[in-house]
């Protein structure tokens, strides 16, 4: 792999992280009500789920997903479900602004767990990957070594991306300073969880 075919791609995935995305939403909203290491348990489960999407596009089932209408269905409406159910969730919770209380409430290991399957319930996720990484793999080369680079900063950017959501998450929770502006903040980011998931429920296998 030649620097400038590693740099084409370095762009696309940083492009694709700075999407927002169920994965920008759940940082940002865990990083406005359980803080910064609240948002650094959440932002490890979504490279978990990353990396296990990248595993399985290297062993070859991420173009089963791609290529099996069920399995993509099948794999979109769990994410869906789950999408929804965290955005009811997020409407519901109080406007609590303690955020070392509620992170006692609700612990780093829960958090660090829903953001795994944020990730995992998205199949465009997968199926983009499996788009992808073939257009960079160079096949007289070590096919191995290239899907490592891949994924190795796949994850990295993504890392960086997330941080700074979450950064800019923990600084507007400064700005709140009643618990009826948290509610207001739980609901708009309840929303969006519900609105990403209408979204996942139009989408088609390409």
């Amino acid at each position: 792999m030649t620097l400038d075919w590693w740099l084409t791609y370095l762009l696309t995935t940083l492009i694709l992280s700075l999407s927002p995305g169920s994965g920008a939403i759940n940082t940002m909203s865990t990083g406005i009500s359980h803080g910064y290491r609240g948002a650094v348990a959440s932002i490890a489960g979504l490279q978990v789920g990353l990396c296990i999407h990248i595993v399985l596009v290297g062993i070859g089932l991420g173009a089963i997903v791609s290529q099996s209408l069920l399995a993509f269905e099948l794999l979109k409406w769990l994410g869906v479900v789950y999408l929804m159910w965290l955005g009811i969730q997020q409407w519901r919770s109080a406007g609590a602004l303690d955020l070392h209380t509620l992170a006692g409430t609700l612990p780093r290991r829960h958090l660090f767990r829903r953001a795994v399957l944020v990730n995992l319930s998205n199949p465009k996720s997968i199926v983009f990957l499996a788009a992808l990484f073939p257009q960079f793999i160079i096949p007289n080369q070590p096919q191995l070594a290239q899907y490592l680079i891949l994924g190795i900063t796949s994850v990295v950017v993504d890392i960086i991306v997330m941080t700074g959501y979450a950064t800019l998450a923990t600084r507007i929770a400064r700005w709140l300073k009643t618990p009826r502006q948290m509610q207001l903040l739980n609901r708009i980011f309840g929303s969006l969880f519900i609105l990403v998931a209408g979204l996942l429920a139009t989408a088609h296998k390409a």
